[in-house]
């Protein structure tokens, strides 16, 4: 093995899309995007507020912060590679971007069956729940999220800065893991069941925890005879598991696979739910359903319009 790639910079494919509908859909990554981003960074210093500085709010202002790295991470990119006939990327940025969007994914989910554990104590546990979920307990957890996704992702990152790249062409929009393996001189079959184990170790034991989370919580709900309490979690819950059910299905479907080497076109389609959908359906579900914040949210348009205004006039 080479201690460096004799490849230079790679071509990125992206998506094979008729040159006429080449418009159509960058016009639709472009507006998922700002909406995404824009949304985000608005959520992220609307929690900053002092009425939302509660266990129950942090949670979301990290997931909203991870959804900003996650989809600017890959989108810009697709944007460009859509946009101009250039599609390349020079080995350290497919690299670093390889890493930061395991990194970051590894982060979300860790981070999802934290959330999913905050809701239970919530709901399960009310009047424990201001000792369990402490700011000191929440700022713990969330340190846990970015430390254990780091140290689980580092020793592939490793292994991937030091293979020997001999192809040029990337199978996919973005520099993913698995594509990024195809184009390696050597025998890739180990590495990939490595990968494959870290990946389904990660995911499935957080989609575990975060289903056992939800189910506990279902059933509590379901035992409070008031009509109010069934009322509760068919406005909650369903919301929160068709976030977690897109999220982990495509990446189960993705990288929680033995030979990751097929059906690499298809999952560019998964790839797009990972990097573009899901990061905007959080966006809405986790942050934009909550009155509080659409209270504050009003509140800070109305300050800005009233600046506005003012200084027009």
């Amino acid at each position: 093995m080479k201690n460096q790639s004799t490849v230079t910079e790679f071509t990125l494919t992206s998506f094979p899309v008729l040159p006429e509908l080449r418009a159509f859909l960058f016009a639709v990554l472009l507006f998922t995007y700002t909406l995404t981003a824009t949304g985000n960074i608005i959520i992220s210093l609307i929690w900053t507020d002092n009425r939302l500085q509660t266990p129950m709010y942090f949670f979301p202002s990290n997931l909203s912060f991870l959804d900003i790295l996650y989809t600017t991470v890959v989108t810009p990119k697709l944007l460009a590679c859509l946009l101009g006939e250039k599609k390349t990327i020079s080995s350290a940025g497919c690299i670093t971007q390889a890493y930061f969007c395991f990194y970051v994914g590894t982060v979300e989910f860790i981070l999802l069956a934290v959330m999913s554990f905050d809701r239970y104590v919530a709901i399960c546990n009310p009047l424990c729940y201001p000792i369990i979920m402490n700011s000191r307990a929440c700022l713990l957890l969330v340190l846990g999220c970015w430390v254990g996704a780091f140290l689980s992702v580092l020793a592939p990152t490793i292994v991937v800065t030091r293979l020997p790249y001999c192809h040029k062409e990337i199978n996919h929009f973005f520099c993913d893991i698995a594509p990024l393996l195809q184009v390696a001189c050597i025998d890739m079959h180990l590495i990939e069941k490595i990968d494959f184990l870290l990946s389904a170790l990660v995911t499935l034991s957080s989609l575990a925890f975060t289903t056992g989370s939800y189910t506990y919580i279902i059933s509590t709900i379901l035992r409070i005879p008031s009509a109010q309490g069934h009322q509760k979690v068919f406005y909650t819950c369903p919301s929160h598991i068709t976030v977690v059910s897109i999220a982990y299905g495509s990446n189960i479907f993705v990288y929680v696979r033995p030979n990751q080497n097929y059906s690499l076109d298809f999952n560019k389609v998964a790839a797009v739910l990972i990097t573009v959908v899901t990061p905007l359906l959080n966006l809405f579900i986790y942050s934009l359903r909550n009155d509080k914040v659409k209270e504050l949210l009003r509140d800070s348009m109305d300050r800005i319009i009233f600046l506005i205004l003012r200084k027009t006039h």
